[in-house]
Formats: C-alpha cells, sequence, structure tokens
C-alpha cells in the first residue's frame, strides 16, 4: 500500500512541476513576442458647426493607415508607426442640416473606427456673438419707465416718394433739438424702407440708409431715446394667405439689412416692426386669417432681429396689434416667441372718438367733460371711455410685465373754430394723464402740418414750437 501510495504522491509532483514549467515557458514566450494592438483615444467626436481643431490619440503595434472620404476633415498625419498624435481640422458647417461621418484606421489586420458628428449651424453667416455693451440688464417694463413723454417725427422718412415730398423740410438738429428743449424724451422715427438698389431682392440702398442713421444721430446726440419703425411704405404688407409667403420673405430680408447696420447702437435705439398692419381699406372685424398672418409678421420681425446678434440679441422691441388697435390686442395679439426674455413691448394707437380726433369736418367740435353743445361732441369716446380702454390695456399686459406703447395719439387743429383749441388741449392733457395713471407709454403723433386738420406742434422750418401750451399739457407730466 505504501509503495502505491508514494507512486501516486511522485505523480502528482510530475504534474504540478511539469504544469509549472509549462506556464513559465508561456510567459517568457509572452513577454518576448506581445500580440499586435490598435486603440484609440476616441471613437466618438460631437463637434459644434464652426471650424475647429481636435486631436485623437492612437496607439499600435505596428504601422496604420487612416482611410476617409469626408471632405470637410482634413487630417494630418494620415498614416504612421506605434503611437501618435493625429490632428483634425473640421470645416465649419455652413448648412443647417447636421451632418455625420466616419474615419476609419487600420494595422494589419486590426481596424477602429471614429466616428465624427456635427452641429448644423443655427445662425447665418451674418450673426454676430452676444455683446451687452451698452445694453443695460433692465427688463422692457423697466426700459418703457425711461421712455418718457414721446413725439413722432411724421411725415418726413416715411414720406413716399422722398423725404420732402409730404411737405415737410429736411429733418435738421435744430429741430430736434427743439423737440428735446420742449420736454420730450423719445423720438418715433416713422421710415419707408422701399428704397432700393435691387428691387428684386429688396437690396435698401446705402444712401437712405445712411439718411436715416443720419437723423437717428440728431436723436441721441440729444440724449432722447429712438423708436425706429417699418411704416406703410406703400402698404405692401397686406395679411392674407395669398400675399404671407412674399411678405415674411421681404419682411425679413429688409429688416436683417436694418438690424445690421444698426447692430452697435446701444439700448436707447429701439425698433418696431410694422405699422397699422391691416388689409387696405378693410376696417371690418378682422378675420381670423388676417389675425394669424399678422401675428406671423411680429414672429419674422423678432425672429430677423435676434438672428444678428450682436447688441441686437438684447435690443427692446415693439411689436403692433392688428391696425393698432386696442380691442384687438386685448383679443387676438400673440407674443412672439423670443429667445431673450423680457425684451418685447406692445404698440397700440389712440385716437377714439374718430369724429373730434381725426375727421377732418367741423360738426364735432368738443370733447370731454367741459362739453357745452352735445351736437358739437361724437357721443362716445369720453374721458371713461378712455380709462376703461387704458385699463385692459394694463391688466393685459402691463400688470404682466409686457409693456405698452401707445405709439400715435393726438387730435387734429380746427382752425375754422377758435373754441376747439381749448377741448383739443384738454383732450391731449386728459388722454396723456390717463396713459401715465395706467403705465402706459405716450407718444404724440404730428404730422408736421401746422394749418387746418393739422397735428403739427412745431414750425419745422424755424425749429420753433406753435403751441406751447398745448405741448406743456403734453410734457409736463
Amino acid at each position: 500500500m505504501s509503495d502505491v501510495v508514494t507512486s501516486i504522491h511522485s505523480g502528482l509532483k510530475f504534474l504540478w512541476l511539469s504544469l509549472l514549467a509549462f506556464g513559465l515557458s508561456m510567459a517568457c514566450s509572452s513577454s518576448e513576442e506581445s500580440p499586435a494592438y490598435l486603440e484609440l483615444s476616441s471613437t466618438n467626436m460631437d463637434l459644434l458647426a464652426e471650424a475647429s481643431q481636435t486631436i485623437v490619440m492612437v496607439k499600435a503595434t505596428g504601422n496604420w493607415q487612416l482611410s476617409s472620404t469626408l471632405e470637410w476633415v482634413e487630417v494630418s498625419p494620415s498614416s504612421g508607426t506605434g503611437n501618435a498624435q493625429v490632428n483634425l481640422k473640421t470645416l465649419a458647417n455652413s448648412g443647417t442640416a447636421a451632418r455625420k461621418g466616419e474615419l476609419i484606421i487600420t494595422s494589419g489586420s486590426l481596424s477602429k473606427t471614429l466616428y465624427i458628428n456635427q452641429d448644423g449651424r443655427d445662425y447665418p453667416d451674418y450673426y454676430s456673438p452676444p455683446n451687452k455693451e451698452g445694453m443695460r440688464e433692465i427688463t422692457s417694463l423697466d426700459m418703457a419707465s425711461q421712455l418718457g413723454i414721446g413725439w413722432n417725427l411724421g411725415n418726413s422718412l416715411e414720406a413716399i416718394g422722398g423725404e420732402t415730398a409730404w411737405g415737410n423740410p429736411r429733418v435738421s438738429p435744430a429741430m430736434i433739438a427743439a423737440v428735446k428743449a420742449a420736454g420730450f424724451s423719445t423720438v418715433r422715427i416713422p421710415v419707408a424702407w422701399s428704397r432700393f438698389t435691387n428691387a428684386s431682392q429688396y437690396t435698401i440702398d446705402p444712401a437712405w440708409m445712411a439718411r436715416v442713421e443720419e437723423v437717428v444721430g440728431y436723436v441721441l446726440d440729444q440724449e432722447m431715446n429712438v423708436i425706429l419703425n417699418m411704416h406703410w411704405d406703400g402698404g405692401w404688407m397686406q395679411p392674407t394667405f395669398a400675399e404671407q409667403a412674399e411678405v415674411n420673405k421681404r419682411l425679413e430680408k429688409m429688416w436683417i439689412q436694418i438690424a445690421l447696420h444698426f447692430r452697435d447702437y446701444n439700448d436707447q435705439l429701439l425698433f418696431a416692426g410694422s405699422n397699422e398692419v391691416m388689409v387696405e381699406g378693410d376696417y371690418s372685424t378682422p378675420k381670423a386669417e388676417n389675425i394669424t398672418v399678422q401675428n406671423g409678421f411680429n414672429q419674422t420681425f423678432v425672429n430677423a432681429i435676434r438672428s444678428t446678434g450682436g447688441r441686437n440679441t438684447y435690443r427692446h422691441l415693439l411689436v403692433q396689434a392688428y391696425n393698432t388697435n386696442i380691442d384687438y390686442a386685448v383679443a387676438h395679439l400673440q407674443l412672439p416667441e423670443d429667445t431673450t426674455e423680457d425684451r418685447l413691448m406692445v404698440e397700440v394707437h389712440y385716437y377714439d372718438p374718430y369724429e373730434f380726433a381725426l375727421k377732418e369736418t367741423n360738426e364735432v367740435l368738443q370733447w370731454g367733460k367741459n362739453a357745452t353743445d352735445s351736437k358739437q361732441t361724437a357721443g362716445w369716446g369720453e374721458e371713461e371711455h378712455a380709462i376703461h380702454q387704458f385699463k385692459k390695456l394694463k391688466q393685459t399686459y402691463v400688470d404682466k410685465g409686457v409693456p405698452v406703447i401707445i405709439g400715435e395719439f393726438g387730435a387734429i387743429a380746427k382752425l375754422d373754430n377758435s373754441a376747439h383749441h381749448e377741448f383739443r388741449t384738454y383732450y391731449i392733457e386728459t388722454i396723456v394723464q390717463q396713459m401715465l395713471n395706467h403705465d402706459l407709454v405716450p407718444i404724440y403723433w404730428d404730422n408736421g402740418h401746422t394749418g387746418n386738420y393739422g397735428f403739427g406742434l412745431f414750425d419745422r422750418d424755424q425749429a420753433k414750437t406753435l403751441y406751447p401750451a398745448m405741448i406743456y399739457s403734453l410734457t409736463k407730466h
């Protein structure tokens, strides 16, 4: 029995020594002949649309080659031996669609794939990174509180046929200085922009752009604010499905040009996208089609301005209700989506009652609680009406953080009746006070016409005030 046990132990010992010798032999062989390998520091890259330079590290035991059919990725070096750094230069993606591709690296029988994904461009080539310099960290509600009482440079730069075509002289620094001296803090500048060097592309004449900029400079030099708009301009902005596509195209192209030209101005310059958009000649209740299309114009305007970047990223913008009507503003206006928070204002106009404020007849000469002859009043649109309308605006917008600008208001002069002046002055004083009571921003409409049925408060030729008491009723608040 002992011989058998001794024999078994001897066999196991031999087997153990044999396995140990084999293991040592394999270990020595492994250290002498390492297996081939190929490794990449990254196998997936997600890149922005902008041009960029990145690196990938290659680890290999032998020669390697890199193959690619991607025209937008430059590789250096494309081959090597052992460990190496490969430089990848990715060209900018000028399109809006993302793109992707593969780089394949081989070494002997081994292969690795590097997957590259590049975003599409979110902004066009003219885009500039956001610039907060000169753009205060204030909401549009705060900005509106600093606009004070405004005045319209009406019937000048929006005149079809030229700056003086509607009877006003060329705008002068002296005229704007007189406006500042009268107590106004903001000037709304209506502009007809359709002066093209290339009408098919809606390319605005650089000379006209420069003239508008010159007038903007007159206002800013007086340390007043500017609201620069796109006015009636011949009535091409028709809110119908039939016109929608072409109007949006034109609106976008024109506003991009304007925004780029004025991009470096600080936040004392505000943009307003349109003026009294409506179906030409149709003062009836707008159809759902008209409301939808007009709201879309506002969105096109906002998108166009923001697409230029720079200071325009933070610029305060005014969007209008359909035909600038208060009731339509309350019922139908949809604020556009905006990539910048709290930089939108709503604009409406106020000329109630029409018979007193706008109608060029002498039938309605009196307004308000001091009227002595009911036959000479409109029979509506008195003080309580104004309060009711302004209260709706305050509750719908201002109380919710969205300021409201009354971009135009006023009453024409009816010079054939001397008593009318007193009622006109009272009307303006009362309307302004009620606007301020409801945290609205009043901007008086002045068309420069100082004769019968005109709105003019200044002699623009002489740069002098004509109605100092009426102007005081505007600016004293």
